[in-house]
């Protein structure tokens, strides 16, 4: 609302920054960022629990690799709505993070190929 007010009264900054526009676009609310991380949160985990769930039927390893997967990422995604998505870009590459990050963004690519080479 506040955008569209600038914009009308004349005094938008056509020279916003790239940063500063994504920003201006996805600004949540506090309620809303932790409505978003306890759904994307209870997903991720339903998901890795069905997988491991699925894991004892037959073809269940490939089901257990797309629903791991999927429950993986969801949890990651889940605390981009607490701090934002380029704050924890930030954390996540600092140098005591830096292998564990590796390992979380190469292990969705991984499970799915590697079940796929087994057969």
């Amino acid at each position: 609302m506040e955008k569209l007010r600038r914009v009308l009264s004349g005094q938008d900054d056509e020279e916003q920054g790239l940063t500063a526009q994504v920003l201006d676009a996805s600004s949540l609310s506090f309620n809303t960022r932790l409505k978003w991380f306890a759904i994307c949160f209870v997903c991720g985990i339903l998901f890795s629990i069905l997988g491991t769930g699925l894991l004892w039927l037959p073809g269940g390893i490939k089901l257990f690799a797309v629903f791991y997967t999927l429950g993986n990422i969801a949890a990651l995604a889940s605390t981009c709505f607490l701090m934002g998505p380029m704050k924890q870009l930030k954390k996540m590459f600092e140098t005591t993070r830096l292998l564990a990050t590796i390992i979380m963004l190469v292990q969705p690519v991984v499970h799915p190929v590697c079940k796929g080479c087994g057969n």
